[in-house]
């Protein structure tokens, strides 16, 4: 699989990032480690060297199975991990960082990423500078080889920047959630900063599964995403009809149209979970995937159906 530079750093990541929020079983329901385990290792197999996950994420146990899946072959791995919005304060960041290392059993964490700003779900208001002041520390030890935010805007990434060099925003972004081209998009393009896009299905809307009569079972916490809500769930039922009927003549599955089409995106490579080997597989094999100007066109304007409709809040749950 081809490789892509991560800001402007010397790391080299793949369009399409195997994504382990559900390895961390909490708020996802019917998650089994063996099968995530062979999940990531599938989509590895098929060059997915690029691996994202989060201390919060299980508390841990996301980072653990990414260790397990690919203990063995780190070295020819990039790891991605996150440090939560309630360990931001100088020492904390420290602390945090190193339970990833011990957690993912490694040296050194490639991409290190602020998941939420400070202050985010009632979390203490730690200035951004020491945040930063920390992260500055951790890659001039080597334990960090970049650092990356998540879930920022464009006026929180520039006050970041100010404090060290920014390699990555991890936002969430899809052909259902596009908040992130008017914000912080034009900014990331000037200023060389990779979008790492997450819930780049949706959520799973964009796999074609849920139906208008889905229900989720006890403990999915996707029941509180707004798309799949009263009249954008509508929409997104309108939408989805629309792009069978262009998956249908591409010939393709909608996963594999859907992240074809957000890695054509400026700056844009796409985080991708997986509950299985063979959704690892048919996620990965949508960099392969080769759309035409008039083909990306029709994607977008079916997606177009949802988002021209939603509101401005940049927050995809009602939490």
């Amino acid at each position: 699989m081809e490789t892509r530079q991560l800001g402007k750093s010397e790391i080299r990541i793949c369009p399409i990032v195997m994504g382990t929020w559900q390895a961390g079983k909490k708020m996802w329901a019917g998650i089994e480690d063996a099968e995530t385990i062979a999940a990531i290792r599938a989509a590895f197999d098929e060059g997915v060297t690029t691996v994202d996950t989060a201390e919060v994420y299980g508390d841990g146990h996301s980072e653990r199975i990414v260790h397990k899946a690919l203990g063995d072959v780190r070295k020819e791995a990039v790891y991605a991990t996150k440090v939560f919005a309630n360990h931001l304060a100088y020492d904390q960041v420290f602390e945090a960082c190193h339970r990833s290392l011990r957690n993912l059993h490694t040296d050194y964490i490639d991409l290190y990423q602020i998941h939420w700003p400070a202050g985010s779900f009632g979390t203490p208001e730690v200035p951004v500078e020491e945040t930063m002041r920390a992260l500055n520390e951790l890659k001039k030890q080597g334990k960090i080889r970049a650092i990356g935010v998540s879930n920022f805007s464009r006026r929180q990434l520039e006050e970041a920047a100010q404090y060290g060099q920014i390699d990555s925003l991890q936002p969430p972004y899809s052909l259902f959630w596009r908040h992130v081209e008017k914000d912080a998009m034009p900014y990331c393009v000037d200023n060389g900063i990779t979008i790492l896009a997450y819930s780049s299905l949706a959520q799973g809307l964009l796999t074609g599964k849920f139906g208008p009569d889905h229900r989720f079972a006890k403990g999915d916490h996707r029941f509180k995403n707004r798309l799949f809500q009263g009249e954008a769930f509508e929409r997104v039922q309108q939408a989805l009809a629309e792009l069978r009927d262009i998956c249908g003549r591409l010939g393709l599955p909608m996963n594999q149209v859907a992240l074809a089409w957000l890695i054509r995106q400026p700056m844009t490579c796409a985080i991708a979970g997986a509950r299985n080997a063979e959704q690892a597989r048919q996620n990965a094999r949508a960099a392969e995937v080769n759309l035409t100007d008039s083909d990306l066109e029709m994607i977008d304007a079916a997606g177009r159906l949802v988002t021209d409709h939603l509101d401005d809040d940049p927050v995809m749950w009602k939490w």
